[in-house]
């Protein structure tokens, strides 16, 4: 069976890393340091630590390394930064000279490849202050056990802006996240068959390309200094528009949501209970939320009552007991149950507020949004005129703009593309003038806008025969690629591999009579499992993640990984699109040259 490694996967593989090449490398027994982070590494580490993790490690107080601090020189500092030009000044600004120093001395990690120009400056400055330089190769974020993210959203405007100005600015974007998808691979210590979607824009294309030629440098100078063959992964690379229906429908499963109808930033949820406002944070170390975040909202409210029923009547069985040791158990189970009830009403409160909004707008929505994408309605009889499925929307004053460009795109989508006419009066009647581009836009991801296109839609999946509720008959594309590509069933010429030696893929256990491999290399491969790895250039949505859980628990032989620039929802998304046709002279970018 193929991992979760341990209980929180990737998140877990990343600490056990970071631990081993940075705490590890770096401990004195009785010795305490002061970390050092700047932005990238800070959502690293918090991503998959706590604080009590670091003072384990020895670690007294950590720092941003961007801004100013007192000098403690009686104690030696821990750097962990991003190789950019911006963290690099700042830690030399630290040891400008001995008599100047903040610190006693300097352990220094890299997240990843040092370029030489920065590695000479800082040899040059301080390298007697300085008793650790090391690169670790972990440069992306473990957002769950089975998602990563290269915290690049800015890559979404490179990629896909038409603007001929910026081709420069793309390379250097590219050339960045193939050496982060790098890190993932190194990270799960694969070298995984490099594989991607051919049609119909090349990002993908190029992108493969580039991580294949940085996997082959990689592991031809890795730690361990052995060259490693293909493993039995494979790594799928696809550009976003392969699938633009995921990401503007409305889902229904709890966390995609919770994300797109509430105000969740940064995972934080914000509500009122007993007259207070309080907040939480929707992490996977929140068992119920792990154990609730994919199923449908309708079974979330049934679940989570029945669950503080369930608490609430195991407290009321040990309370009435007036012997001391009754007593001692119900001392000892208190904060447990407190803790417990705290999440249930936590979920509850989340549920009810993605119902009210919902129940106020959002139901109508739905039928025609599922009948647009899949062309057939409940019963399954095919739609027949897509825009009179379309118009009772357009014509309802209580949705809102956002909602009524969702709707118009699934309409585009579902008759693959329409006529510069036929825009034009949606856009006119609809009064979406403003926002226009957030639909015209779509066609620098390859989506057919204006004209039609002549290629047909891909033929999916038959999922007719699988349960499902009414308002949420649509399947993410991305299972039918995953499953596809476990079963050994991509087709080579919409998929071809970019590895001179492609990988034997062999995540179902099923073996093609053209090929003999050796029987010990079957059985490795059968022991371990396989991985499946995705990368989405420009935001993978709450339900393709979900997706990857979904098609791992049903395939024990492969974990399928799933990653991109960023996690997107619809609205954010929208706001992307829109600005792809502006000029952006000033573009933050994580990986500065």
């Amino acid at each position: 069976m193929a991992p979760p490694v341990t209980e929180r996967g990737l998140k877990s593989v990343v600490w056990r890393k970071i631990k081993t090449a940075v705490f590890d490398d770096c401990r004195k027994e009785g010795e305490w340091k002061i970390m050092l982070l700047d932005e990238f590494t800070t959502k690293l580490l918090s991503s998959c630590c706590k604080m009590t993790d670091l003072l384990e490690e020895g670690v007294t107080v950590v720092e941003n390394i961007y801004k100013n601090r007192e000098p403690v020189r009686q104690m030696k500092a821990l750097y962990f930064i991003s190789p950019t030009s911006k963290s690099v000044d700042c830690f030399l600004r630290d040891f400008g000279s001995k008599s100047e120093n903040k610190y006693k001395a300097a352990y220094l990690y890299f997240t990843d490849f040092c370029p030489d120009s920065l590695f000479n400056k800082i040899k040059a400055s301080c390298s007697k202050s300085i008793r650790r330089c090391k690169e670790i190769n972990i440069s992306f974020i473990p957002h769950e056990s089975q998602v990563y993210t290269l915290y690049v959203p800015d890559a979404f405007y490179y990629c896909y802006s038409p603007d001929p100005s910026n081709a420069s600015r793309k390379e250097a974007v590219m050339e960045a996240m193939a050496e982060q998808i790098v890190t993932v691979c190194a990270t799960l210590d694969e070298n995984p068959g490099v594989r991607y979607k051919s049609k119909p824009l090349d990002n993908a294309s190029k992108l493969a390309q580039m991580v294949e030629k940085k996997l082959e440098e990689y592991y031809k100078t890795d730690e361990k200094g052995l060259i490693k063959g293909k493993t039995h992964s494979q790594l799928l690379i696809i550009d976003r528009g392969f699938d633009p229906v995921s990401t503007v429908l409305h889902e229904l499963t709890f966390q995609a949501m919770a994300y797109d109808l509430l105000p969740i930033e940064n995972d934080t949820y914000k509500y009122r209970t007993d007259g207070k406002d309080k907040e939480a944070v929707l992490e996977e170390d929140d068992d119920l939320w792990v154990r609730v975040r994919h199923r449908h909202i309708a079974l979330v409210l049934e679940e989570i009552p029945k669950l503080m029923k369930e608490i609430s009547s195991t407290k009321k069985a040990t309370e009435g007991k007036t012997s001391l040791s009754a007593l001692t158990q119900l001392m000892k189970k208190m904060p447990h149950f407190r803790k417990q009830m705290t999440k249930q009403v936590v979920h509850l409160n989340l549920a009810e507020d993605c119902m009210n909004k919902f129940k106020l707008n959002i139901e109508k929505l739905c039928k025609t949004e599922q009948d647009l994408a899949l062309g057939t309605d409940a019963e399954g009889q095919r739609v027949k005129d897509s825009m009179l499925v379309l118009l009772p929307v357009l014509l309802n004053k209580n949705h809102d703009n956002c909602d009524k460009i969702r709707a118009v795109l699934l309409y585009i989508f579902g008759i693959n593309g329409t006529t510069e006419e036929n825009l034009d009066r949606l856009i006119h009647n609809v009064k979406i003038e403003d926002d226009s581009d957030m639909i015209r836009n779509w066609s620098h991801l390859g989506v057919p806008i204006v004209p039609p296109s002549q290629q047909a839609k891909p033929v999916r999946k038959d999922r007719s025969a699988e349960e499902t509720f009414q308002l949420s008959r649509w399947t993410p594309f991305i299972k039918d690629i995953m499953e596809d590509a476990i079963d050994n069933r991509l087709d080579s010429k919409e998929w071809p591999y970019c590895s001179r030696c492609p990988a034997v893929w062999n995540g179902s256990g099923a073996v093609s009579a053209r090929q003999k491999p050796r029987t010990n290399y079957l059985e490795l491969d059968r022991k371990n499992g396989s991985r499946l790895i995705i990368f989405v250039i420009g935001g993978i949505t709450y339900s393709e993640m979900r997706c990857a859980y979904e098609v791992s628990q049903a395939h024990k032989s492969c974990e399928v990984i799933i990653g991109s620039t960023h996690i997107l929802t619809p609205r954010k998304l929208l706001d992307d699109i829109k600005m792809l046709n502006k000029s952006k002279d000033k573009v933050s970018f994580l990986k500065e040259e």
